[in-house]
């Protein structure tokens, strides 16, 4: 018997010592849902992207079966209508009235931008499943952010390179979304471009709910090598379609999203031949790729693509980091911590780091529109592997320059 008690004394003794080294309310809160405030576009121009983002996280919850380090994950929804003001508010909503533990989302550049002082304000952990504004992880990175895909200009560094060098264009016309992300992509692109010995020539900018491109191809000059058409969103399904039917042959260098496989099955022939670059093809050869791709298909009947890649890579970022601080998303410090860290050596994105900035070195691919069984792909022609945001720059020398914007860099004509 008093065997018996001194060993009932030292388990006592040792369950008050572990209690003092844990955090208020731990124990009792690990048996709360974690929860997860997500913010997409269900309606405009953007709602497409928005409804792939959708499915992207649960395919991964689902996958997960629900749980992630032990913890239930609760998903609430909120609809930002692609609008700044209304992403700030909904973000605040999320946070202060559903008490939310991490955001996922929102969908556009000019919405992360909207909300970057409240995520500092609130010190609440987000992870982007799309937006890729530059200046979040590059000159006023923001301590609790970070990115499931590439800034905007990520790919297209290496793409304007490929572009003079390897398609040996010397003349190119740029038209492209008239916001955020359009400007960093297309700067992004010719500044390497140029760098090759190119020249960007011409710059058109189109409001994002352009309905007819009509009276922009007809100003793009007659001798250009190629058009880079930077858009997001169904603008890429409309642009290619009237371009067509202008009778335009000059070739077509897209953006990721031009030709994202989510608009790519509402494409025909025209997407066909077209060049683009990105983190991700549903066509790569990865393993991890192969199973994700056919869990989509399987699920929704169509090829991921940005939206739908970038939701779910945010979501396996969370439960990698959960893992780390077993479930405990409470210490916010210590969650950001570890999403920070995260890495992953399989999966739709193959192996994939994070920076010291809160941004993905991963690989970039240069694709092609081909019909394969059946239906229209981006067969990667090119892997640039472990790509970082800053290219091949010195990471100092590049964070001195401005941001890329409307007017930096300037067409040289």
């Amino acid at each position: 018997m008093l065997h018996r008690g001194k060993a009932l004394s030292a388990a006592l003794l040792s369950t008050v010592f572990l209690s003092t080294l844990l955090p208020p309310g731990f124990a009792s809160a690990q048996s709360d849902p974690i929860k997860v405030g997500f913010m997409t576009v269900r309606s405009g121009a953007l709602s497409a992207g928005g409804r792939q983002m959708e499915e992207g996280l649960k395919l991964c919850v689902d996958q997960h079966g629900g749980k992630m380090a032990g913890r239930a994950i609760e998903v609430i929804t909120a609809d930002t209508a692609g609008q700044p003001a209304v992403t700030k508010t909904k973000a605040q909503e999320l946070v202060e009235r559903n008490g939310v533990d991490v955001l996922i989302g929102p969908l556009a550049a000019f919405e992360a931008l909207a909300i970057d002082d409240y995520i500092r304000q609130a010190k609440i952990p987000t992870i982007s499943p799309s937006a890729a504004a530059e200046d979040m992880t590059q000159r006023k990175p923001n301590p609790w952010f970070v990115r499931a895909v590439g800034t905007s200009a990520q790919p297209y560094h290496p793409f304007g390179e490929y572009a003079a060098k390897e398609l040996g264009y010397k003349k190119i016309a740029v038209i492209a979304d008239d916001f955020a992300f359009g400007h960093e992509i297309a700067s992004g692109f010719q500044r390497t471009f140029e760098e090759n010995g190119g020249k960007v020539v011409q710059k058109l900018w189109s409001p994002l709910n352009t309905p007819d491109y009509g009276s922009y191809i007809s100003q793009i000059e007659p001798d250009v090598d190629a058009v880079f058409a930077a858009f997001a969103g169904g603008n890429g399904i409309k642009f290619l379609q009237q371009y067509n039917n202008y009778g335009m042959t000059t070739p077509v260098l897209g953006a990721m999203t031009t030709v994202d496989e989510g608009v790519l099955k509402s494409m025909g022939d025209e997407a066909v031949g077209v060049i683009s670059a990105g983190w991700y093809s549903a066509a790569n050869s990865n393993p991890g790729n192969k199973e994700f791709t056919e869990a989509v298909r399987k699920q929704y009947g169509a090829d991921p693509g940005y939206y739908t890649v970038g939701a779910y890579m945010a979501c396996q970022f969370l439960n990698n980091a959960l893992e780390k601080v077993g479930g405990n998303v409470e210490d916010r410090d210590a969650l950001m911590k570890a999403l920070r860290s995260v890495s992953i050596d399989s999966g739709p994105y193959g192996k994939v780091s994070i920076d010291d900035l809160g941004q993905p070195v991963m690989d970039v691919t240069i694709r092609k529109v081909e019909k394969k069984d059946g239906r229209l792909q981006n067969v990667v022609v090119k892997t640039y592997p472990a790509t970082s945001q800053f290219w091949t720059y010195d990471q100092k020398e590049f964070l001195a320059q401005p941001v890329y914007s409307r007017d930096y860099q300037p067409a040289k004509k």
